[in-house]
Protein backbone atom coordinates (compact mmCIF):
# COMPACT_ATOMS: atom_id res chain seq x y z
CA UNK A 1 0.00 0.00 0.00
CA UNK A 2 3.22 2.56 0.67
CA UNK A 3 3.81 2.54 -3.22
CA UNK A 4 0.19 3.28 -3.75
CA UNK A 5 0.07 6.68 -1.28
CA UNK A 6 3.63 7.29 -2.93
CA UNK A 7 2.30 7.58 -5.93
CA UNK A 8 -0.83 9.22 -4.97
CA UNK A 9 1.39 11.96 -3.08
CA UNK A 10 3.12 12.98 -5.98
CA UNK A 11 0.32 13.00 -8.12
CA UNK A 12 -1.67 15.78 -5.42
CA UNK A 13 2.33 17.42 -5.09
CA UNK A 14 2.55 18.50 -8.35
CA UNK A 15 -1.07 20.53 -7.81
CA UNK A 16 0.72 22.34 -5.30
CA UNK A 17 -0.35 20.62 -2.19
CA UNK A 18 2.28 20.25 0.21
CA UNK A 19 0.37 17.52 2.38
CA UNK A 20 3.01 16.80 4.93
CA UNK A 21 0.36 15.51 7.53
CA UNK A 22 -1.66 13.65 5.17
CA UNK A 23 1.93 11.93 4.46
CA UNK A 24 2.02 11.16 7.77
CA UNK A 25 -1.14 9.82 8.64
CA UNK A 26 -1.24 8.13 5.34
CA UNK A 27 2.11 5.89 6.03
CA UNK A 28 0.09 5.55 9.98
CA UNK A 29 -3.09 3.89 8.42
CA UNK A 30 -0.48 1.66 6.00
CA UNK A 31 1.60 0.23 8.72
CA UNK A 32 -1.98 -0.18 10.82
CA UNK A 33 -3.01 -2.25 7.86
CA UNK A 34 -0.45 -4.13 7.33
CA UNK A 35 -0.50 -5.60 10.61
CA UNK A 36 -3.80 -6.64 9.97
CA UNK A 37 -2.47 -8.49 6.61
CA UNK A 38 -4.20 -6.05 4.55
CA UNK A 39 -3.64 -4.84 1.01
CA UNK A 40 -6.26 -3.17 0.04
CA UNK A 41 -8.07 -0.12 1.85
CA UNK A 42 -11.87 -1.58 3.89
CA UNK A 43 -14.13 0.73 5.66
CA UNK A 44 -14.18 -1.09 8.91
CA UNK A 45 -10.02 -0.85 8.74
CA UNK A 46 -10.42 3.04 8.48
CA UNK A 47 -12.97 3.55 10.74
CA UNK A 48 -11.29 1.35 13.53
CA UNK A 49 -7.83 3.09 12.65
CA UNK A 50 -9.00 6.74 12.99
CA UNK A 51 -11.39 6.19 15.98
CA UNK A 52 -7.95 6.17 17.72
CA UNK A 53 -7.46 9.54 17.72
CA UNK A 54 -9.00 11.17 21.01
CA UNK A 55 -11.16 14.43 19.56
CA UNK A 56 -13.85 14.18 16.67
CA UNK A 57 -12.34 16.99 15.05
CA UNK A 58 -9.00 14.42 14.79
CA UNK A 59 -11.04 11.44 13.85
CA UNK A 60 -12.41 13.23 10.95
CA UNK A 61 -9.47 14.78 9.70
CA UNK A 62 -8.09 11.01 9.87
CA UNK A 63 -10.90 8.80 8.20
CA UNK A 64 -11.52 12.35 5.22
CA UNK A 65 -6.90 11.44 4.29
CA UNK A 66 -7.75 7.84 4.01
CA UNK A 67 -11.39 8.42 2.24
CA UNK A 68 -9.70 10.64 -0.75
CA UNK A 69 -7.01 8.00 -0.81
CA UNK A 70 -9.36 5.32 -1.21
CA UNK A 71 -11.49 7.81 -4.16
CA UNK A 72 -8.19 7.86 -6.11
CA UNK A 73 -7.16 4.17 -5.44
CA UNK A 74 -10.62 2.54 -6.25
CA UNK A 75 -10.72 4.42 -10.12
CA UNK A 76 -8.17 1.50 -11.04
CA UNK A 77 -8.09 -1.09 -8.40
CA UNK A 78 -11.77 -1.54 -7.62
CA UNK A 79 -10.34 -4.13 -4.75
CA UNK A 80 -10.35 -1.11 -2.81
CA UNK A 81 -13.62 0.00 -0.91
CA UNK A 82 -14.74 3.42 -0.92
CA UNK A 83 -15.39 4.85 2.74
CA UNK A 84 -18.93 6.72 3.01
CA UNK A 85 -18.99 10.71 3.60
CA UNK A 86 -18.57 12.08 7.44
CA UNK A 87 -18.80 9.07 9.11
CA UNK A 88 -17.93 10.33 12.49
CA UNK A 89 -20.81 13.10 12.28
CA UNK A 90 -18.20 15.90 12.59
CA UNK A 91 -19.22 19.75 11.80
CA UNK A 92 -16.54 22.36 11.28
CA UNK A 93 -17.97 25.13 13.63
CA UNK A 94 -16.49 28.21 12.98
CA UNK A 95 -14.59 30.32 15.86
CA UNK A 96 -16.12 34.04 16.09
CA UNK A 97 -13.03 36.14 15.82
CA UNK A 98 -12.06 39.03 17.56
CA UNK A 99 -12.09 42.18 15.02
CA UNK A 100 -10.01 44.88 16.60
CA UNK A 101 -11.02 48.51 16.14
CA UNK A 102 -8.35 50.84 15.28
CA UNK A 103 -8.12 52.19 19.12
CA UNK A 104 -6.73 48.40 20.09
CA UNK A 105 -4.00 47.90 17.33
CA UNK A 106 -3.07 51.29 18.88
CA UNK A 107 -3.14 50.17 21.95
CA UNK A 108 -0.91 46.88 21.16
CA UNK A 109 1.85 49.07 18.70
CA UNK A 110 2.39 51.09 22.11
CA UNK A 111 2.10 48.15 24.25
CA UNK A 112 4.97 46.53 21.74
CA UNK A 113 7.11 49.72 22.24
CA UNK A 114 7.11 49.68 25.88
CA UNK A 115 8.18 45.90 25.83
CA UNK A 116 11.48 45.72 27.67
CA UNK A 117 14.50 45.44 25.74
CA UNK A 118 18.33 45.75 26.17
CA UNK A 119 18.80 47.60 22.69
CA UNK A 120 15.59 48.18 22.11
CA UNK A 121 14.99 46.08 18.86
CA UNK A 122 12.34 43.90 20.36
CA UNK A 123 10.08 46.49 21.23
CA UNK A 124 10.60 47.85 17.67
CA UNK A 125 10.61 44.20 16.02
CA UNK A 126 6.74 44.03 17.78
CA UNK A 127 5.84 46.88 17.16
CA UNK A 128 6.85 47.02 13.40
CA UNK A 129 5.41 43.45 13.03
CA UNK A 130 1.42 44.10 15.04
CA UNK A 131 1.35 47.24 12.17
CA UNK A 132 2.12 44.74 9.50
CA UNK A 133 0.05 42.72 9.98
CA UNK A 134 -2.95 45.03 10.59
CA UNK A 135 -2.15 47.10 7.70
CA UNK A 136 -1.48 44.33 4.97
CA UNK A 137 -3.39 41.38 5.98
CA UNK A 138 -0.74 39.19 6.12
CA UNK A 139 -0.55 35.37 7.13
CA UNK A 140 1.77 35.41 10.68
CA UNK A 141 4.07 32.91 8.59
CA UNK A 142 4.00 35.13 5.55
CA UNK A 143 5.77 37.74 8.11
CA UNK A 144 7.92 36.18 9.88
CA UNK A 145 9.62 34.55 6.57
CA UNK A 146 9.86 37.60 5.05
CA UNK A 147 13.32 38.29 3.59
CA UNK A 148 14.76 42.32 3.83
CA UNK A 149 15.31 40.94 -0.36
CA UNK A 150 11.38 40.44 -0.58
CA UNK A 151 10.70 44.46 -0.30
CA UNK A 152 10.78 45.65 -3.38
CA UNK A 153 9.59 49.32 -4.85
CA UNK A 154 6.72 47.72 -5.57
CA UNK A 155 5.37 46.43 -2.46
CA UNK A 156 6.25 42.72 -0.58
CA UNK A 157 7.23 39.68 -2.10
CA UNK A 158 5.54 36.71 -0.60
CA UNK A 159 6.98 33.67 -1.62
CA UNK A 160 5.14 30.24 -2.16
CA UNK A 161 3.65 29.83 1.25
CA UNK A 162 -0.06 28.79 1.91
CA UNK A 163 -1.23 26.48 -1.20
CA UNK A 164 2.02 27.17 -2.73
CA UNK A 165 1.25 30.37 -4.36
CA UNK A 166 3.36 33.77 -4.52
CA UNK A 167 2.50 37.16 -4.58
CA UNK A 168 3.15 40.55 -4.74
CA UNK A 169 1.04 42.46 -1.61
CA UNK A 170 1.57 46.71 -2.58
CA UNK A 171 2.24 48.94 0.30
CA UNK A 172 0.55 52.30 1.51
CA UNK A 173 3.19 55.17 1.42
CA UNK A 174 2.33 54.85 5.74
CA UNK A 175 3.57 51.67 5.80
CA UNK A 176 6.84 51.98 3.33
CA UNK A 177 7.96 54.49 6.11
CA UNK A 178 6.98 52.16 8.88
CA UNK A 179 8.48 49.41 7.79
CA UNK A 180 11.62 51.96 6.46
CA UNK A 181 12.06 53.41 10.16
CA UNK A 182 11.93 49.27 11.45
CA UNK A 183 14.62 48.34 9.46
CA UNK A 184 17.13 50.77 10.53
CA UNK A 185 17.09 49.24 13.49
CA UNK A 186 16.80 45.74 12.06
CA UNK A 187 19.95 46.83 10.16
CA UNK A 188 22.40 47.47 13.16
CA UNK A 189 22.08 43.47 13.81
CA UNK A 190 24.54 41.38 11.99
CA UNK A 191 22.91 38.01 12.83
CA UNK A 192 19.39 36.67 11.64
CA UNK A 193 20.25 36.17 7.77
CA UNK A 194 18.37 37.97 5.78
CA UNK A 195 15.11 37.98 7.55
CA UNK A 196 13.21 41.18 8.23
CA UNK A 197 11.82 40.25 11.36
CA UNK A 198 14.44 39.20 14.25
CA UNK A 199 14.22 38.72 18.44
CA UNK A 200 16.54 40.78 20.71
CA UNK A 201 19.66 38.18 20.24
CA UNK A 202 19.28 38.86 16.38
CA UNK A 203 17.60 35.44 15.57
CA UNK A 204 14.48 35.13 13.20
CA UNK A 205 11.33 35.13 14.96
CA UNK A 206 9.38 31.84 15.55
CA UNK A 207 5.47 31.81 16.00
CA UNK A 208 5.69 30.25 19.56
CA UNK A 209 7.10 33.36 20.67
CA UNK A 210 5.26 35.71 18.98
CA UNK A 211 2.42 34.01 20.32
CA UNK A 212 3.48 34.71 23.84
CA UNK A 213 4.44 38.38 23.56
CA UNK A 214 1.43 38.63 21.57
CA UNK A 215 -0.82 37.77 24.55
CA UNK A 216 1.50 39.73 27.13
CA UNK A 217 0.31 42.92 24.64
CA UNK A 218 -3.10 42.35 25.18
CA UNK A 219 -2.96 42.18 28.82
CA UNK A 220 -1.05 45.71 28.45
CA UNK A 221 -3.23 46.83 26.32
CA UNK A 222 -6.25 46.34 28.16
CA UNK A 223 -7.46 43.96 25.75
CA UNK A 224 -9.45 41.31 27.40
CA UNK A 225 -10.73 37.65 26.58
CA UNK A 226 -13.74 37.62 24.99
CA UNK A 227 -16.07 34.34 25.12
CA UNK A 228 -13.52 32.61 27.49
CA UNK A 229 -11.06 32.96 24.41
CA UNK A 230 -8.35 35.46 23.73
CA UNK A 231 -8.25 37.12 21.17
CA UNK A 232 -5.49 35.79 18.63
CA UNK A 233 -2.73 37.68 16.32
CA UNK A 234 -4.18 35.74 13.43
CA UNK A 235 -7.08 38.04 13.97
CA UNK A 236 -5.35 40.90 12.56
CA UNK A 237 -6.15 39.16 9.20
CA UNK A 238 -9.76 39.30 10.16
CA UNK A 239 -9.82 42.88 10.93
CA UNK A 240 -8.11 43.71 7.64
CA UNK A 241 -10.67 41.98 5.35
CA UNK A 242 -13.33 43.97 7.60
CA UNK A 243 -12.28 46.90 7.60
CA UNK A 244 -11.67 46.13 3.50
CA UNK A 245 -15.28 45.34 2.72
CA UNK A 246 -16.29 48.61 5.03
CA UNK A 247 -14.08 50.44 2.73
CA UNK A 248 -15.66 48.75 -0.51
CA UNK A 249 -17.22 50.91 -2.99
CA UNK A 250 -21.36 51.12 -4.18
CA UNK A 251 -22.63 49.42 -6.96
CA UNK A 252 -22.91 45.45 -7.47
CA UNK A 253 -20.65 45.46 -9.69
CA UNK A 254 -17.70 47.23 -8.49
CA UNK A 255 -17.79 45.42 -4.99
CA UNK A 256 -17.43 42.58 -7.04
CA UNK A 257 -14.17 43.18 -8.50
CA UNK A 258 -13.82 44.80 -4.64
CA UNK A 259 -13.90 41.46 -3.42
CA UNK A 260 -12.09 39.67 -6.36
CA UNK A 261 -9.26 41.96 -5.65
CA UNK A 262 -9.39 41.26 -1.65
CA UNK A 263 -8.87 37.53 -2.21
CA UNK A 264 -6.01 38.12 -4.70
CA UNK A 265 -4.67 40.47 -2.03
CA UNK A 266 -5.32 37.92 0.46
CA UNK A 267 -3.74 35.12 -1.14
CA UNK A 268 -6.76 33.07 -1.56
CA UNK A 269 -7.16 30.08 -3.47
CA UNK A 270 -11.06 30.91 -4.13
CA UNK A 271 -13.28 33.60 -3.26
CA UNK A 272 -14.98 30.65 -0.69
CA UNK A 273 -12.01 31.70 1.46
CA UNK A 274 -12.33 35.30 1.66
CA UNK A 275 -16.09 35.05 2.83
CA UNK A 276 -14.45 33.31 6.05
CA UNK A 277 -12.82 35.93 7.05
CA UNK A 278 -16.01 38.08 6.68
CA UNK A 279 -18.15 39.43 10.23
CA UNK A 280 -20.36 41.72 10.58
CA UNK A 281 -19.52 44.96 12.51
CA UNK A 282 -21.67 48.04 13.68
CA UNK A 283 -20.32 49.86 10.44
CA UNK A 284 -21.14 47.24 8.08
CA UNK A 285 -25.10 47.11 9.56
CA UNK A 286 -25.16 50.85 9.47
CA UNK A 287 -24.61 50.83 6.10
CA UNK A 288 -26.64 48.14 4.97
CA UNK A 289 -29.81 49.59 6.79
CA UNK A 290 -29.24 52.95 5.18
CA UNK A 291 -29.07 51.16 1.96
CA UNK A 292 -32.28 48.87 2.78
CA UNK A 293 -34.05 52.31 4.08
CA UNK A 294 -33.26 53.96 0.94
CA UNK A 295 -34.25 51.27 -1.43
CA UNK A 296 -37.83 50.83 0.73
CA UNK A 297 -37.74 54.37 -0.12
CA UNK A 298 -38.08 54.72 -3.87
CA UNK A 299 -34.45 55.96 -3.70
CA UNK A 300 -35.43 59.06 -1.34
CA UNK A 301 -33.10 59.73 2.09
Amino acid sequence: MIKAIETYLAMRRTTGFTLSNAEYLLRSFAKFAANQKQTHIRTATTIQWAGQARSVAQRHVRYQTVRLLAQYLCVEDSQHESPPTNYFGYRKVRRVPHIYSCAEIESLVLAAKRLPSFNSLQSETYAALVSLLAATGLRISEALHLLVSDITADGLLIRKTKFQKTRLVPLHDTTVTGLAHYLTHRQAMKSGGDHVFVSGDGQPLVYWKVHSVFRILLKSAGIKPSRDRWPRIHELRHTFAVRALESSPTGRQRIGQHMLALATYLGHVNINSTYWYLETTPELLRDIAVVTENFVQGGQP
